[in-house]
């Protein structure tokens, strides 16, 4: 059973020894974390689930550490002294492990040895470290703990993966514990690691009150702009927990809030109480509408890409073209054709002028490499079709131009040097200038920025 469940805050300022003189203008957030600290611990846990967007993160994977001792430090911040270690709870990461592959999210179990060989933290990160050192300082001890990291996964396999770890749990006879890290947005100030944006403060101030009025669904509702200008870290985390606590009534308290550095800090306890509604069957079906609405409305390049994929992931054959499509056979472009599943890219692959008979052979291409060619991704499996949707970008001719005559909502952009080659599409999410769009394509086709190198742009016509 989920014993409590907690929002905490990770600088690692919070930790004297390394915050100093500076941990005075945090006064109020080091006694929300011990308030948070006490409650937890006082609700006796047998496990602390740790959910950090710190660890090791990955776009398509919940991952977790699976060395028997987990060990952590400062040393990043400048502290060698401050080391912790406590014992992984192993038997209910291999329940939540059994339970994600039965729902198709995937979830990666990381030892020391595959950690260190692929470059990625074998330890605790300062996103379970601070909240940890003020649970021992309330006096934790014995507890073992479960170090998950986030993933870049839509917001309803982040909701779900929070029920797996209820459902292990309580399928093992577990008293847990759920401790969400993350800060709030870093962009209340310019002098914090990011400019000042002032959706930040409205961030901030939204999470705030609906973590104190315990208002899942708005929170799940937020606007996904609002989260990207906030620049926050903690909305995932936040987003697992409370699948985790997904059909339990529960008491919610905000313990504190305060954004001295530029980085908003907030710290908040949850008391789980008796069975409530679930929220869980309303956002599956949220989600169904919204495919269903896609392809209610889908163009006609956008049909013939779907459909493609659909024949050759189930089939391994290539349909003819439908009849009321015919017009696709008497034009010549390039095109690129995108996959998305619950909100995250899962394919894309395009060519930059014709290269095949006609603009439905380029689609039809396209499309098949799109969804089981792209180097990034694992090809598309039939079971994930449903989830999928697409859209189809037709690009016009490549000119010649100079970085001022660029504008990424417009304009694509092609950066080459002898036969180094990058390519943009225009208007992506999260691509708002010039300098973002050219760094993009020059790091896909590993030019400096140093070097001489030549630019084109290119519109598009984008289906839907």
């Amino acid at each position: 059973m989920i014993t409590y469940a907690a929002l905490s805050p990770h600088p690692p300022l919070l930790i004297p020894e390394i915050g100093g003189e500076r941990i005075r203008d945090v006064a109020a957030t080091v006694a929300g974390m011990q308030q948070m600290a006490r409650e937890l611990v006082d609700s006796y846990p047998e496990t602390i689930v740790f959910l950090t967007p710190h660890g090791n993160v990955f776009s398509d994977a919940v991952s977790a550490l699976s060395e028997s001792e987990l060990e952590g430090d400062f040393s990043n911040f400048g502290n060698h002294n401050k080391r912790t270690s406590c014992q992984n709870d192993n038997e209910l990461l291999q329940e939540i492990e059994g339970r994600a592959r039965s729902t198709n999210i995937n979830f990666i179990l990381l030892d020391k040895e595959t950690a260190l060989y692929n470059q990625l933290n074998p330890g605790l990160d300062h996103g379970i470290m601070v909240p940890l050192y003020y649970l021992q300082e309330a006096g934790l001890s014995n507890v073992n703990v479960v170090a998950i990291s986030v993933a870049f996964l839509s917001l309803l396999e982040l909701f779900i993966f929070g029920t797996l770890i209820r459902n292990a749990a309580e399928a093992l006879g577990r008293r847990v514990a759920i401790v969400a890290s993350g800060d709030m947005s870093h962009r209340l100030k310019d002098e914090g690691p990011y400019d000042y944006h002032p959706d930040g403060q409205r961030f901030d101030a939204q999470v705030e009150k609906l973590l104190a009025a315990g208002d899942v669904q708005s929170f799940l509702n937020m606007p996904e702009e609002l989260r990207e200008n906030a620049g926050e870290c903690g909305y995932r985390s936040l987003v697992m927990m409370f699948g985790a606590l997904d059909g339990r009534k529960f008491s919610s308290r905000v313990f504190s809030y305060e954004g001295p550095f530029g980085v908003g800090y907030l710290t908040a306890g949850f008391i789980p109480g008796e069975e409530g509604k679930s929220l869980l069957q309303a956002l599956r079906q949220k989600q169904k509408d919204k495919i269903r609405a896609s392809r209610e409305n889908e163009s006609y390049p956008v049909r013939w890409a779907r459909i493609i994929l659909e024949n050759y992931t189930r089939n391994r054959t290539i349909l003819p073209l439908p009849s009321d499509m015919k017009e696709l056979r008497g034009q010549k472009a390039g095109a690129f054709v995108s996959l998305k599943k619950n909100g995250q890219l899962r394919g894309c692959i395009g060519t930059t002028s014709a290269v095949y008979g006609d603009l439905a052979q380029e689609i039809a291409h396209n499309a098949i490499s799109a969804g089981s060619r792209d180097p990034r991704f694992a090809p598309v499996e039939a079971a994930e079709l449903d989830d999928i949707i697409y859209s189809v970008d037709v690009l016009g001719a490549a000119e010649p131009c100079s970085r001022e005559d660029l504008d990424p909502k417009r304009y694509g952009v092609i950066v080459s040097k002898g036969h180094r080659r990058g390519l943009l599409l225009p208007d992506l999410e999260g691509v708002d200038t010039v300098e973002e769009q050219l760094y993009i394509a020059l790091n896909k086709a590993g030019i400096s920025p140093s070097e001489d190198y030549k630019i084109e742009r290119f519109e598009v016509i984008r289906y839907k």
